[in-house]
């Protein structure tokens, strides 16, 4: 493969604020073959993710939503209950702009600093506590629902601050709307560009998701630095993508 052709896939993918999918960038780049985009393109993904990543939070005056959603499949003809879903924990910045101003989408000028995402096993104290210690800097402000897995967040040298009742719509929508229009975002992505992902690859999507996200109002950073993380790190080859023997690189905000 060209050099000149992996530096254009990289700028595609860096770029392009939407992203695109394997077909559309093997249109895009003239590829003879699905699967050699397909490869390209995970082979990126696996330098979306800094080795040596931050842990966010830590900022007096903000504070950070934690909360996790389910994505995937459908429930069809299986009884009540969650079916064919993966489960993925969040945890969002919560950032406030003066009100008023061009750039506030809100009334009340908060808006989404970095992100972290993980697919998480199940909604226990140690899965979910444990994304948080790798995800957020210690004593951060929490804000949570109040599911009793988070119960131990402050033990853990967190503040925490959990909301009840957040089961209810309106109360989720008012105390951690940040975090929801992150997975409100996020799920139009894997549906509207790539019509959604399998979950041996969900990872590796997210990796994108957040790489986009957090370099959102500098493109061109973005470009550089997935140039310079790609230098250092190691890429899977097509028949590891599919045999499973390859693991979607996560950094000191996800689990492994």
């Amino acid at each position: 493969m060209p050099l000149s052709v992996w530096f254009w896939a990289a700028y595609l993918v860096a770029s392009q604020t939407p992203g695109m999918s394997a077909a559309q960038f093997q249109r895009q780049l003239g590829l003879t073959r699905y699967e050699t985009a397909f490869g390209i393109l995970h082979k990126l993904r696996a330098a979306m993710v800094r080795p040596d990543q931050d842990r966010i939070g830590g900022t007096a005056g903000e504070h950070v939503e934690v909360d996790e959603t389910y994505v995937g499949g459908k429930t069809r003809g299986e009884g009540r209950g969650v079916h064919h879903k993966t489960l993925v924990a969040a945890a969002v910045e919560v950032r406030h702009r003066k009100p008023g101003t061009a750039q506030d989408k809100r009334k009340d000028g908060r808006y989404a600093g970095r992100i972290r995402l993980a697919i998480t096993p199940d909604r226990s104290a140690g899965s979910l506590c444990g994304f948080v210690e790798r995800a957020v800097m210690p004593g951060t402000l929490l804000v949570t629902d109040d599911w009793s897995a988070y119960g131990s967040l402050r033990a853990r040298g967190y503040d925490h601050h959990a909301i009840p009742e957040c089961g209810d719509p309106e109360v989720a929508e008012e105390f951690l709307p940040i975090s929801h229009l992150v997975f409100s975002n996020l799920k139009t992505w894997l549906n509207g560009i790539h019509h959604g992902v399998s979950a041996k690859h969900l990872q590796a999507y997210l990796n994108e998701f957040t790489f986009r996200f957090n370099r959102r109002f500098y493109p061109f950073n973005a470009f550089r630095s997935l140039l310079g993380i790609a230098s250092g790190v190691q890429a899977p080859t097509y028949a590891d993508l599919y045999s499973g023997a390859w693991t979607h690189p996560t950094g000191s905000g996800c689990l492994r």
